[in-house]
Protein backbone atom coordinates (compact mmCIF):
# COMPACT_ATOMS: atom_id res chain seq x y z
CA UNK A 1 0.00 0.00 0.00
CA UNK A 2 1.14 3.56 -0.89
CA UNK A 3 2.32 5.92 2.00
CA UNK A 4 -0.33 7.99 3.84
CA UNK A 5 0.10 11.30 4.58
CA UNK A 6 -2.29 13.79 7.06
CA UNK A 7 -2.49 17.33 4.53
CA UNK A 8 -4.73 19.87 4.93
CA UNK A 9 -7.06 18.58 1.80
CA UNK A 10 -7.18 15.09 3.69
CA UNK A 11 -6.07 11.80 3.77
CA UNK A 12 -4.10 11.26 0.65
CA UNK A 13 -1.12 8.96 -0.86
CA UNK A 14 2.15 10.50 -1.05
CA UNK A 15 4.25 11.74 -4.04
CA UNK A 16 2.93 10.06 -7.77
CA UNK A 17 -0.47 8.14 -6.14
CA UNK A 18 -0.93 11.53 -4.61
CA UNK A 19 -1.14 13.33 -8.33
CA UNK A 20 -3.51 10.47 -9.71
CA UNK A 21 -6.18 11.12 -6.54
CA UNK A 22 -6.03 14.95 -6.95
CA UNK A 23 -6.67 14.55 -10.54
CA UNK A 24 -9.57 12.10 -9.82
CA UNK A 25 -10.57 14.65 -7.06
CA UNK A 26 -11.23 17.19 -9.17
CA UNK A 27 -14.24 18.80 -10.47
CA UNK A 28 -14.31 19.91 -14.13
CA UNK A 29 -11.82 23.18 -15.04
CA UNK A 30 -11.62 25.14 -17.80
CA UNK A 31 -8.13 23.38 -18.78
CA UNK A 32 -9.70 19.86 -18.60
CA UNK A 33 -12.60 21.40 -21.38
CA UNK A 34 -9.84 23.05 -23.43
CA UNK A 35 -7.74 19.58 -23.59
CA UNK A 36 -11.29 17.54 -24.12
CA UNK A 37 -11.52 20.18 -27.03
CA UNK A 38 -7.89 19.73 -28.87
CA UNK A 39 -8.35 16.01 -28.43
CA UNK A 40 -11.56 15.93 -29.85
CA UNK A 41 -11.17 17.90 -33.15
CA UNK A 42 -8.10 15.56 -33.96
CA UNK A 43 -10.14 12.89 -33.45
CA UNK A 44 -12.75 14.86 -36.40
CA UNK A 45 -10.11 14.44 -38.62
CA UNK A 46 -9.20 10.94 -37.55
CA UNK A 47 -13.15 9.83 -38.30
CA UNK A 48 -12.66 11.93 -41.74
CA UNK A 49 -9.74 9.78 -42.36
CA UNK A 50 -10.92 6.48 -41.83
CA UNK A 51 -14.24 6.65 -43.54
CA UNK A 52 -12.64 8.62 -46.54
CA UNK A 53 -11.57 5.72 -49.02
CA UNK A 54 -14.81 3.66 -48.49
CA UNK A 55 -17.27 7.07 -49.10
CA UNK A 56 -14.72 7.69 -52.41
CA UNK A 57 -13.78 3.87 -53.09
CA UNK A 58 -16.72 3.84 -55.92
CA UNK A 59 -15.36 7.10 -57.46
CA UNK A 60 -11.33 6.51 -57.34
CA UNK A 61 -12.26 2.93 -58.98
CA UNK A 62 -13.76 4.55 -61.86
CA UNK A 63 -11.17 7.49 -62.26
CA UNK A 64 -7.87 5.02 -61.97
CA UNK A 65 -10.08 2.14 -63.39
CA UNK A 66 -8.57 -0.73 -60.92
CA UNK A 67 -10.04 -3.84 -60.52
CA UNK A 68 -11.12 -5.29 -57.61
CA UNK A 69 -7.51 -6.71 -55.89
CA UNK A 70 -6.93 -2.61 -56.60
CA UNK A 71 -9.89 -1.19 -55.09
CA UNK A 72 -9.08 -4.01 -51.88
CA UNK A 73 -5.97 -3.21 -51.63
CA UNK A 74 -6.65 1.09 -51.76
CA UNK A 75 -9.18 0.13 -48.78
CA UNK A 76 -6.77 -1.68 -46.81
CA UNK A 77 -3.72 0.26 -47.39
CA UNK A 78 -4.37 2.82 -44.66
CA UNK A 79 -5.56 0.38 -42.30
CA UNK A 80 -2.67 -1.86 -42.49
CA UNK A 81 -0.24 1.61 -42.03
CA UNK A 82 -2.71 2.21 -38.86
CA UNK A 83 -1.59 -1.34 -37.68
CA UNK A 84 1.83 0.00 -37.83
CA UNK A 85 1.31 3.42 -36.00
CA UNK A 86 -0.75 1.85 -33.70
CA UNK A 87 2.02 -0.17 -32.30
CA UNK A 88 4.87 2.07 -32.80
CA UNK A 89 3.24 5.10 -31.56
CA UNK A 90 1.69 3.69 -28.54
CA UNK A 91 5.69 2.83 -27.02
CA UNK A 92 6.83 6.17 -27.89
CA UNK A 93 3.88 7.66 -25.59
CA UNK A 94 5.09 5.38 -22.99
CA UNK A 95 8.49 6.00 -23.22
CA UNK A 96 8.69 9.85 -24.38
CA UNK A 97 5.43 11.16 -23.41
CA UNK A 98 2.13 11.38 -24.55
CA UNK A 99 2.20 15.05 -25.93
CA UNK A 100 5.56 14.03 -27.97
CA UNK A 101 3.50 11.12 -30.02
CA UNK A 102 0.58 13.36 -30.58
CA UNK A 103 2.51 15.77 -32.55
CA UNK A 104 4.46 12.67 -34.42
CA UNK A 105 1.49 11.58 -35.56
CA UNK A 106 -0.01 14.48 -36.93
CA UNK A 107 2.61 15.27 -38.68
CA UNK A 108 2.89 11.87 -40.70
CA UNK A 109 -0.42 11.69 -40.91
CA UNK A 110 -1.03 15.75 -42.57
CA UNK A 111 2.15 15.22 -44.95
CA UNK A 112 1.50 11.90 -46.67
CA UNK A 113 -2.70 12.86 -47.21
CA UNK A 114 -1.44 15.92 -48.83
CA UNK A 115 0.80 13.88 -51.05
CA UNK A 116 -2.17 11.27 -51.77
CA UNK A 117 -4.40 14.17 -53.13
CA UNK A 118 -1.51 14.28 -55.98
CA UNK A 119 -1.31 10.52 -56.83
CA UNK A 120 -1.12 10.09 -60.55
CA UNK A 121 -1.68 5.95 -60.28
CA UNK A 122 -3.52 3.58 -58.02
CA UNK A 123 0.19 2.18 -56.66
CA UNK A 124 1.19 6.14 -55.48
CA UNK A 125 -2.46 6.56 -53.57
CA UNK A 126 -1.97 3.13 -52.43
CA UNK A 127 1.52 4.12 -51.08
CA UNK A 128 0.51 7.33 -49.28
CA UNK A 129 -2.16 5.99 -47.59
CA UNK A 130 -0.15 3.15 -45.97
CA UNK A 131 2.14 6.16 -45.12
CA UNK A 132 -0.66 8.19 -43.87
CA UNK A 133 -2.26 5.70 -42.07
CA UNK A 134 1.20 5.36 -39.64
CA UNK A 135 0.40 8.49 -38.51
CA UNK A 136 -3.30 8.25 -38.18
CA UNK A 137 -2.92 4.92 -36.57
CA UNK A 138 -2.25 6.11 -32.92
CA UNK A 139 -4.64 9.05 -32.86
CA UNK A 140 -7.58 7.24 -31.34
CA UNK A 141 -5.70 4.98 -28.87
CA UNK A 142 -3.61 8.33 -27.84
CA UNK A 143 -7.02 9.75 -27.20
CA UNK A 144 -8.06 7.39 -24.94
CA UNK A 145 -5.11 7.35 -22.82
CA UNK A 146 -4.36 10.64 -22.20
CA UNK A 147 -8.38 11.68 -21.84
CA UNK A 148 -8.14 8.42 -19.08
CA UNK A 149 -4.61 10.13 -17.63
CA UNK A 150 -6.36 13.87 -16.89
CA UNK A 151 -9.97 13.36 -16.41
CA UNK A 152 -11.44 12.90 -12.79
CA UNK A 153 -13.20 9.72 -12.42
CA UNK A 154 -16.67 10.68 -11.95
CA UNK A 155 -16.63 12.09 -15.38
CA UNK A 156 -14.31 10.15 -17.24
CA UNK A 157 -16.81 8.93 -19.52
CA UNK A 158 -18.98 11.78 -20.16
CA UNK A 159 -15.76 13.88 -21.36
CA UNK A 160 -14.16 11.19 -23.48
CA UNK A 161 -17.71 10.98 -25.36
CA UNK A 162 -18.17 14.61 -25.87
CA UNK A 163 -14.59 14.61 -27.88
CA UNK A 164 -15.68 11.64 -29.53
CA UNK A 165 -19.06 13.92 -30.22
CA UNK A 166 -16.68 16.50 -31.69
CA UNK A 167 -15.03 14.10 -33.53
CA UNK A 168 -17.82 12.27 -35.30
CA UNK A 169 -19.13 15.10 -36.89
CA UNK A 170 -16.23 14.38 -39.19
CA UNK A 171 -18.11 11.16 -40.92
CA UNK A 172 -21.29 13.05 -42.10
CA UNK A 173 -18.53 15.26 -42.55
CA UNK A 174 -16.63 13.60 -44.99
CA UNK A 175 -19.99 12.10 -46.35
CA UNK A 176 -21.52 15.46 -47.61
CA UNK A 177 -18.37 17.26 -48.21
CA UNK A 178 -17.95 14.05 -51.10
CA UNK A 179 -21.60 14.47 -52.24
CA UNK A 180 -20.95 18.12 -52.86
CA UNK A 181 -17.40 17.90 -54.25
CA UNK A 182 -17.21 14.49 -55.97
CA UNK A 183 -19.30 15.67 -59.14
CA UNK A 184 -16.87 19.30 -59.46
CA UNK A 185 -13.56 19.59 -60.51
CA UNK A 186 -12.77 22.92 -58.65
CA UNK A 187 -9.57 25.01 -60.28
CA UNK A 188 -9.26 21.58 -62.59
CA UNK A 189 -8.63 19.19 -59.41
CA UNK A 190 -10.86 16.41 -59.42
CA UNK A 191 -13.38 16.75 -56.00
CA UNK A 192 -12.15 13.81 -54.19
CA UNK A 193 -8.42 15.46 -54.07
CA UNK A 194 -9.93 17.92 -52.29
CA UNK A 195 -11.03 15.71 -50.03
CA UNK A 196 -7.23 14.40 -49.13
CA UNK A 197 -6.48 18.40 -49.20
CA UNK A 198 -9.20 19.00 -46.79
CA UNK A 199 -7.87 16.13 -44.36
CA UNK A 200 -4.58 17.13 -44.64
CA UNK A 201 -4.65 20.88 -43.87
CA UNK A 202 -7.12 20.47 -41.12
CA UNK A 203 -4.69 18.63 -39.04
CA UNK A 204 -2.21 20.34 -39.42
CA UNK A 205 -3.79 23.43 -37.85
CA UNK A 206 -4.78 20.98 -35.00
CA UNK A 207 -0.69 19.74 -35.11
CA UNK A 208 -0.28 23.91 -33.92
CA UNK A 209 -3.43 23.88 -30.78
CA UNK A 210 -1.83 20.15 -29.49
CA UNK A 211 1.78 22.03 -28.98
CA UNK A 212 0.35 24.04 -26.31
CA UNK A 213 -0.95 20.77 -24.94
CA UNK A 214 -0.12 19.64 -21.14
CA UNK A 215 1.64 16.27 -20.59
CA UNK A 216 0.21 13.96 -18.60
CA UNK A 217 0.73 14.23 -15.10
CA UNK A 218 0.08 10.75 -14.10
CA UNK A 219 2.68 9.94 -16.95
CA UNK A 220 5.05 12.13 -15.56
CA UNK A 221 4.73 10.75 -11.71
CA UNK A 222 4.57 7.17 -13.39
CA UNK A 223 8.17 7.93 -15.34
CA UNK A 224 9.75 10.11 -11.80
CA UNK A 225 9.30 13.23 -12.84
CA UNK A 226 7.44 13.79 -9.67
CA UNK A 227 7.74 17.94 -9.66
CA UNK A 228 6.35 18.54 -13.10
CA UNK A 229 3.51 16.30 -11.90
CA UNK A 230 2.94 18.43 -9.22
CA UNK A 231 3.27 21.75 -10.75
CA UNK A 232 0.62 21.02 -13.58
CA UNK A 233 -1.75 19.24 -10.92
CA UNK A 234 -1.19 22.33 -8.65
CA UNK A 235 -2.06 24.81 -11.71
CA UNK A 236 -5.12 22.34 -12.72
CA UNK A 237 -6.31 23.18 -8.77
CA UNK A 238 -5.94 26.63 -9.04
CA UNK A 239 -8.39 26.63 -12.08
CA UNK A 240 -11.13 24.94 -9.18
CA UNK A 241 -14.05 28.36 -8.22
CA UNK A 242 -13.58 28.60 -4.16
CA UNK A 243 -16.65 27.49 -3.34
CA UNK A 244 -15.87 23.72 -5.04
CA UNK A 245 -12.53 23.87 -3.29
CA UNK A 246 -13.46 22.53 -0.19
CA UNK A 247 -16.20 19.95 -1.55
CA UNK A 248 -13.10 19.17 -3.68
CA UNK A 249 -10.85 18.37 -0.73
CA UNK A 250 -13.40 16.44 1.37
CA UNK A 251 -14.66 14.66 -1.46
CA UNK A 252 -14.18 10.54 -1.25
CA UNK A 253 -11.08 9.41 -3.39
CA UNK A 254 -11.46 6.19 -5.18
CA UNK A 255 -9.12 3.54 -3.97
CA UNK A 256 -5.20 4.51 -3.63
CA UNK A 257 -2.75 3.24 -6.15
CA UNK A 258 -1.11 -0.14 -4.30
CA UNK A 259 2.82 -0.16 -4.76
CA UNK A 260 3.00 -2.07 -7.76
CA UNK A 261 1.12 0.43 -10.01
CA UNK A 262 2.87 3.59 -9.18
CA UNK A 263 5.91 4.71 -7.22
CA UNK A 264 5.56 6.18 -4.12
CA UNK A 265 7.53 8.90 -2.17
CA UNK A 266 10.12 7.47 0.09
CA UNK A 267 11.89 3.77 -0.45
CA UNK A 268 13.05 1.73 -2.97
CA UNK A 269 10.63 2.44 -6.82
CA UNK A 270 8.22 -0.30 -7.26
CA UNK A 271 9.16 -2.35 -10.26
CA UNK A 272 7.46 -1.10 -12.71
CA UNK A 273 5.07 -3.01 -15.00
CA UNK A 274 6.60 -4.20 -18.46
CA UNK A 275 4.38 -4.59 -21.59
CA UNK A 276 4.92 -8.06 -21.27
CA UNK A 277 2.73 -7.74 -18.39
CA UNK A 278 -0.44 -8.02 -20.18
CA UNK A 279 0.14 -11.68 -20.92
CA UNK A 280 0.14 -12.46 -16.98
CA UNK A 281 -2.38 -12.53 -14.12
CA UNK A 282 -3.94 -10.18 -13.20
CA UNK A 283 -3.68 -8.46 -16.81
CA UNK A 284 -4.43 -11.53 -19.19
CA UNK A 285 -8.12 -11.94 -18.62
CA UNK A 286 -8.31 -8.21 -19.61
CA UNK A 287 -6.31 -8.69 -22.62
CA UNK A 288 -7.66 -11.85 -23.77
CA UNK A 289 -11.24 -9.62 -23.78
CA UNK A 290 -9.86 -6.49 -25.07
CA UNK A 291 -8.44 -8.11 -27.93
CA UNK A 292 -11.26 -10.05 -28.59
CA UNK A 293 -13.08 -6.54 -28.83
CA UNK A 294 -10.71 -4.94 -30.89
CA UNK A 295 -11.20 -7.75 -33.61
CA UNK A 296 -15.18 -7.93 -33.84
CA UNK A 297 -15.63 -4.56 -33.31
CA UNK A 298 -13.91 -4.03 -36.55
CA UNK A 299 -16.37 -5.94 -38.77
CA UNK A 300 -19.73 -4.13 -37.02
CA UNK A 301 -18.10 -0.52 -37.00
CA UNK A 302 -15.53 -0.11 -40.25
CA UNK A 303 -17.62 -3.32 -42.13
CA UNK A 304 -21.01 -0.30 -42.05
CA UNK A 305 -19.00 2.60 -42.43
CA UNK A 306 -16.17 1.40 -45.25
CA UNK A 307 -18.65 -0.94 -47.44
CA UNK A 308 -21.90 1.71 -47.35
CA UNK A 309 -21.50 2.72 -51.00
CA UNK A 310 -20.29 -0.66 -52.14
CA UNK A 311 -23.26 -2.56 -50.37
CA UNK A 312 -25.80 0.85 -52.00
CA UNK A 313 -24.11 0.19 -55.55
CA UNK A 314 -24.75 -3.90 -54.95
CA UNK A 315 -28.45 -2.82 -54.74
CA UNK A 316 -28.38 -1.05 -58.02
CA UNK A 317 -28.13 2.59 -56.52
CA UNK A 318 -25.95 5.01 -59.10
CA UNK A 319 -22.67 7.04 -57.46
CA UNK A 320 -24.41 10.22 -56.96
CA UNK A 321 -27.45 8.55 -55.13
CA UNK A 322 -25.45 6.32 -53.23
CA UNK A 323 -23.40 9.24 -51.93
CA UNK A 324 -26.57 10.81 -50.90
CA UNK A 325 -27.71 8.26 -48.61
CA UNK A 326 -24.92 7.16 -47.00
CA UNK A 327 -24.15 11.01 -46.16
CA UNK A 328 -27.63 10.89 -44.75
CA UNK A 329 -27.13 7.77 -42.76
CA UNK A 330 -23.70 9.11 -41.61
CA UNK A 331 -25.90 12.04 -40.20
CA UNK A 332 -26.72 9.10 -36.66
CA UNK A 333 -22.58 9.07 -35.93
CA UNK A 334 -22.22 12.37 -33.99
CA UNK A 335 -26.10 11.88 -33.08
CA UNK A 336 -25.14 8.34 -31.44
CA UNK A 337 -21.96 10.11 -29.82
CA UNK A 338 -23.89 13.09 -28.34
CA UNK A 339 -26.99 10.91 -26.92
CA UNK A 340 -24.09 8.84 -24.66
CA UNK A 341 -23.31 11.59 -22.79
CA UNK A 342 -26.15 11.55 -20.01
CA UNK A 343 -25.74 7.69 -19.60
CA UNK A 344 -22.22 6.54 -20.20
CA UNK A 345 -21.36 7.25 -16.23
CA UNK A 346 -24.57 6.15 -15.00
CA UNK A 347 -24.57 2.93 -16.72
CA UNK A 348 -22.35 0.46 -16.37
CA UNK A 349 -19.59 0.69 -19.11
CA UNK A 350 -19.47 -2.93 -20.20
CA UNK A 351 -23.52 -3.58 -19.74
CA UNK A 352 -23.33 -0.73 -22.21
CA UNK A 353 -21.15 -2.23 -24.58
CA UNK A 354 -23.43 -5.31 -25.46
CA UNK A 355 -26.33 -3.43 -25.35
CA UNK A 356 -25.55 -0.91 -28.20
CA UNK A 357 -23.36 -4.14 -30.03
CA UNK A 358 -27.58 -5.06 -29.63
CA UNK A 359 -28.63 -2.56 -31.28
CA UNK A 360 -26.10 -2.64 -33.92
CA UNK A 361 -27.32 -6.19 -34.83
CA UNK A 362 -30.91 -4.81 -34.96
CA UNK A 363 -30.43 -1.90 -37.75
CA UNK A 364 -27.85 -3.68 -39.65
CA UNK A 365 -30.24 -6.10 -40.48
CA UNK A 366 -32.79 -4.11 -41.14
CA UNK A 367 -30.08 -2.06 -43.30
CA UNK A 368 -29.76 -5.31 -45.39
CA UNK A 369 -33.24 -6.34 -45.91
CA UNK A 370 -34.20 -2.41 -46.93
CA UNK A 371 -36.30 -2.23 -50.31
CA UNK A 372 -36.88 1.46 -50.82
CA UNK A 373 -34.59 4.79 -49.77
CA UNK A 374 -36.62 5.47 -46.49
CA UNK A 375 -36.09 2.70 -45.08
CA UNK A 376 -32.45 2.41 -46.35
CA UNK A 377 -31.77 5.87 -44.42
CA UNK A 378 -33.89 5.22 -41.48
CA UNK A 379 -31.97 1.65 -41.17
CA UNK A 380 -28.50 3.36 -41.50
CA UNK A 381 -29.04 6.18 -39.53
CA UNK A 382 -30.16 4.08 -36.41
CA UNK A 383 -27.11 1.98 -37.08
CA UNK A 384 -24.83 4.77 -36.83
CA UNK A 385 -26.20 6.08 -33.95
CA UNK A 386 -26.55 2.78 -31.63
CA UNK A 387 -22.55 2.66 -33.54
CA UNK A 388 -21.44 5.38 -32.23
CA UNK A 389 -23.55 5.06 -28.36
CA UNK A 390 -20.93 1.30 -28.98
CA UNK A 391 -17.78 3.71 -29.92
CA UNK A 392 -17.94 5.90 -27.32
CA UNK A 393 -18.34 3.65 -24.45
CA UNK A 394 -15.43 1.00 -25.92
CA UNK A 395 -12.88 3.80 -26.41
CA UNK A 396 -13.77 4.68 -22.64
CA UNK A 397 -13.64 1.01 -21.47
CA UNK A 398 -10.45 0.23 -23.07
CA UNK A 399 -8.19 3.06 -21.91
CA UNK A 400 -9.23 1.82 -18.58
CA UNK A 401 -7.93 -1.53 -18.22
CA UNK A 402 -3.86 -1.23 -17.88
CA UNK A 403 -1.50 1.14 -15.29
CA UNK A 404 -0.06 4.66 -16.12
CA UNK A 405 3.39 3.00 -17.11
CA UNK A 406 2.22 0.58 -19.96
CA UNK A 407 -1.28 1.91 -20.84
CA UNK A 408 -0.42 3.73 -24.31
CA UNK A 409 1.74 0.77 -25.57
CA UNK A 410 -0.53 -1.94 -24.21
CA UNK A 411 -3.86 -0.01 -25.44
CA UNK A 412 -2.14 0.65 -28.62
CA UNK A 413 -1.34 -3.50 -29.39
CA UNK A 414 -4.96 -3.76 -28.40
CA UNK A 415 -5.94 -1.17 -31.23
CA UNK A 416 -3.16 -2.26 -33.22
CA UNK A 417 -5.67 -5.43 -33.83
CA UNK A 418 -8.20 -4.10 -34.49
CA UNK A 419 -6.45 -2.20 -37.43
CA UNK A 420 -5.10 -5.43 -38.63
CA UNK A 421 -8.27 -6.66 -38.54
CA UNK A 422 -9.86 -3.79 -40.31
CA UNK A 423 -6.87 -3.74 -43.05
CA UNK A 424 -8.86 -7.51 -43.96
CA UNK A 425 -12.19 -6.45 -44.26
CA UNK A 426 -12.06 -5.75 -47.71
CA UNK A 427 -11.03 -9.04 -48.40
CA UNK A 428 -13.09 -10.49 -45.79
CA UNK A 429 -16.25 -8.91 -46.77
CA UNK A 430 -16.60 -7.85 -50.12
CA UNK A 431 -16.46 -11.29 -51.77
CA UNK A 432 -19.56 -11.84 -49.42
CA UNK A 433 -21.49 -8.87 -50.65
CA UNK A 434 -20.47 -10.03 -54.20
CA UNK A 435 -21.38 -13.53 -54.16
CA UNK A 436 -24.32 -13.64 -51.90
CA UNK A 437 -25.53 -10.21 -51.21
CA UNK A 438 -26.27 -7.41 -48.54
CA UNK A 439 -28.18 -10.26 -46.35
CA UNK A 440 -25.28 -12.76 -45.45
CA UNK A 441 -22.58 -10.16 -45.57
CA UNK A 442 -24.51 -8.21 -42.49
CA UNK A 443 -25.37 -12.17 -41.18
CA UNK A 444 -21.47 -11.87 -40.44
CA UNK A 445 -21.64 -8.54 -38.91
CA UNK A 446 -24.22 -8.99 -36.71
CA UNK A 447 -22.48 -12.92 -35.65
CA UNK A 448 -19.80 -11.28 -34.86
CA UNK A 449 -21.53 -8.17 -32.81
CA UNK A 450 -22.89 -11.12 -30.85
CA UNK A 451 -20.16 -13.04 -29.92
CA UNK A 452 -18.63 -9.41 -28.43
CA UNK A 453 -21.39 -8.94 -26.27
CA UNK A 454 -21.29 -12.52 -24.96
CA UNK A 455 -17.17 -11.97 -24.59
CA UNK A 456 -17.56 -8.21 -22.83
CA UNK A 457 -20.04 -9.46 -20.26
CA UNK A 458 -18.45 -12.84 -19.18
CA UNK A 459 -14.93 -11.54 -19.01
CA UNK A 460 -14.98 -7.79 -18.44
CA UNK A 461 -14.68 -6.01 -15.12
CA UNK A 462 -16.47 -3.14 -14.01
CA UNK A 463 -15.08 0.49 -14.62
CA UNK A 464 -17.02 3.21 -14.18
CA UNK A 465 -16.34 5.89 -11.84
CA UNK A 466 -13.30 3.81 -10.96
CA UNK A 467 -9.82 5.38 -10.52
CA UNK A 468 -7.78 4.17 -13.67
CA UNK A 469 -5.43 3.49 -11.51
CA UNK A 470 -7.71 1.33 -9.24
CA UNK A 471 -6.09 -1.98 -8.24
CA UNK A 472 -5.92 -5.16 -10.24
CA UNK A 473 -7.59 -7.98 -9.90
Amino acid sequence: MSEITITKTGTRPAAAASVGERLDRMPITPVHRRLTAVVGVGLLFDTFENNLSGTVSKVLQNDFAFGATTLKLVLASAFIGQFIGSLVLGRVADRYGRRRAFLINLALYSGFSLLGAFSPNATWLIVTRFLAGIGIGAEQSLSDIYLADVLPASKRGRYTAWAYTIAFCGVPAVGFAALWLVPLSPLGIDGWRWLFIAGSLGSAVVWILRRRLIESPRWLAAVGRREEAERLVAAMEAEIPAAARTTTATAPAPAPVPAAEGPVADGPAPEKPRLSSVFRAPFRRRTIMLWLVCVLSVVGYYGFGSLAPQILAAKGYGIVAGLGYTALSFLGYPIGSALSLPVIDRVERKVLVALSAGAMVLTGLGFAYAGSPPLLVLSGFGYTLASNVFANVSHVYMAEQYPTAIRAAASGLAYSLSKLSAAALPFALLPVLDSYGAGPLFGVIAAAMSLLAVTVLVLGERTTGESVDRPSS
